[in-house]
C-alpha cells in the first residue's frame, strides 16, 4: 500500500503552528509497513486543497489528510474532497448525534456552526471521535483507493487514528495480501544509527520477510522489525528469532519495546526493586525530574529533586563543598559525585542522581565547551561520575542529557553500568 499525506492550514505556510501530525502519521504508517512518499502542505484554500487531493489519489492508494474539519468557514477540507471527486454534501445523522451528545456531556448548548461538521461527502463514513466534535471521514473510492480526513488537533487525529484508522488499514492490507503485517519496535540507547547499522548491517540485508528498518530519534534508535504472515502468530513466529539475532549483539544498550521511553523503563525497574531516588540537576532544570513523574505510581520511588543551577544552591541545598567547586568547577566529575551523594542524604533516598553541564549556547571554553555534561549517581554501594559531549542548541542538550541520565540510571538497575570517571 502508497500513502500520502497532506497536512492543511495556513498557520502551517505562516510557521505559527509546528506540523507534529505529519511525523505521527509517517511513524504510525512505517510501523504498518504502509510505503510514504509525499508529504504536502496546503493553506485554507478550497480550490487548491481539491488539486492536492485529486493529485495525491493520481499517486496513492491511501490518502491521509489532516485538518481543516472545524465548525468555521475557514475549515474546507470535505468541501475540497468533495469537488476533487464530484460529489455533494450530506448530513450524517449519526455525525450529528454524536456532535449533539459531545455538547450534552459538557452541560453547554451546540452552536448552529458545529452543525456543518455532521456533512459529509456522499459515501463517506463517519469516523468517532473520542476528544472532540469533528468526527473523521472515510471516503472509498473505486480501483481500492481510499481518502481519510482527520482533524488538525493532535490529540483528536491520533484517537480516531488509533481507534478507527490503524484497524482499517490493517484490514485493507490483509484483504490484499491474504495475510496480517505485524510489527515489533526495539528501542535502543547509547549507540547512534550508523553504528548500529554497522553492527547488524549482514542481518538486515539478509531478511525478506521479516524486513528491518532503523529510525533514529533524538539520541536514541529504534528498529522496527515487520512479518507478513498469515495469522499475528505466524508473525511473530518470524519476528522472534531476528529479534534474538539483533539483541545478541545490541543488547546492552536495547531498553524496551514500542512507545516504551526510558522514563517508563526505568520506573519498572525501580517499582520491582523496590528503590527510590532523588534528582540534582543543573543545566537540566528539572528535566529529569519531570520524565520520571510523568509516569503514573511514580511517587512509589521517586521522593522529591532539586534543581541548583547556582554555585550558592549547590552549597546550601545539597552541602558541595565550596573547595570542590573552587578548585574543579561546576562542571565537573567532582561536583557531579557531591551533587548526587549530597541529594542522595538529603532525601534519604537508595539512589541519588546529578546532572551539571554547559547547555549553551555561551559559557563555553575550549576545556569545557557547550554540550559538555557531567552525571553522578550514588547508592549503598559507591558513587561514580561519567562524562558525556553532546551536540545541538540549548533545548537538545538538555533533552540528551535528560535520556543519558535515565539510561545511567537503568544500567545501575540491572548491574551493568560500567566503571565512572578516576577522581
Amino acid at each position: 500500500m502508497l500513502a500520502e499525506l497532506i497536512m492543511v492550514g495556513t498557520e502551517l505556510l505562516l510557521g505559527e503552528v509546528i506540523d507534529t501530525n505529519s511525523a505521527y502519521l509517517a511513524q504510525r504508517l512505517a510501523e504498518l509497513g504502509v510505503d510514504l512518499y509525499y508529504v504536502s502542505r496546503v493553506g485554507d484554500n478550497r480550490k487548491r486543497i481539491a488539486q492536492l487531493i485529486q493529485q495525491a489519489h493520481q499517486r496513492a492508494d491511501l490518502v491521509i489528510i489532516s485538518g481543516g474539519l472545524g465548525p468555521t468557514a475557514d475549515d474546507l477540507t470535505k468541501e475540497a474532497a468533495a469537488d476533487a471527486f464530484g460529489l455533494e454534501l450530506v448530513l450524517c445523522e449519526d455525525a450529528l448525534a454524536e456532535i449533539e451528545e459531545h455538547f450534552h456531556r459538557l452541560g453547554r448548548s451546540m452552536s448552529e456552526n458545529n452543525r456543518r461538521q455532521a456533512y459529509l461527502p456522499a459515501g463517506g463514513k463517519a469516523l468517532s471521535n473520542p476528544k472532540g466534535t469533528a468526527p473523521g471521514v472515510l471516503l472509498e473510492l473505486p480501483e481500492g483507493k481510499a481518502v481519510i480526513m482527520l482533524p488538525g488537533v493532535p490529540v483528536e487525529l491520533k484517537a480516531i487514528m488509533e481507534d478507527s484508522v490503524i484497524p482499517y488499514i490493517r484490514q485493507v492490507l490483509g484483504e490484499e495480501n491474504g495475510a496480517v503485517i505485524y510489527s515489533r519496535i526495539l528501542r535502543f540507547y547509547g549507540l547512534g544509527e550508523s553504528a548500529i547499522d554497522d553492527m547488524v548491517q549482514d542481518i538486515i540485508a539478509a531478511q525478506t520477510n521479516p524486513t528491518i528498518a532503523p529510525y533514529a530519534g533524538s539520541g536514541e534508535v529504534r528498529l522496527r522489525i515487520t512479518a507478513k504472515a498469515a495469522n499475528e502468530c505466524e508473525a511473530i513466529e518470524l519476528i522472534e528469532p531476528v529479534e534474538k539475532q539483533l539483541l545478541e549483539r545490541l543488547g546492552p544498550y536495547f531498553y524496551g519495546y514500542g512507545d516504551e521511553g526510558l522514563e517508563i523503563v526505568v520506573s519498572r525497574l525501580l517499582l520491582a526493586q523496590k528503590q527510590t531516588v532523588a534528582v540534582a540537576e543543573s543545566c537540566t532544570g528539572g528535566l529529569i525530574s519531570h520524565k520520571l513523574t510523568n509516569v503514573p505510581g511514580s511517587s512509589g520511588y521517586y521522593m522529591q529533586g532539586a534543581v541548583t543551577y547556582s554555585n550558592a544552591a549547590k552549597t546550601a541545598v545539597l552541602g558541595v563543598d565550596p573547595q570542590i567547586l573552587a578548585e574543579h568547577g561546576a562542571v565537573s566529575g567532582q561536583t557531579a559525585r557531591a551533587m548526587a551523594e549530597g541529594v542522595r542524604k538529603w532525601a534519604g533516598t537508595d539512589i541519588g542522581l546529578s546532572v551539571t553541564g554547559i547547555a549553551g549556547p555561551g559559557g563555553g571554553t575550549a576545556a569545557k565547551p557547550v554540550g559538555l555534561v557531567y552525571f553522578g549517581i550514588s547508592y549503598p554501594g559507591g558513587t561514580k561520575a561519567f562524562r558525556r559531549q553532546f551536540a545541538g542548541d540549548r533545548l537538545l542538550v538538555k533533552q540528551r542529557t535528560a535520556l543519558a541520565a535515565l539510561d545511567i540510571l537503568r544500567r545501575h538497575l540491572l548491574g551493568i553500568l560500567e566503571e565512572g570517571l578516576e577522581d
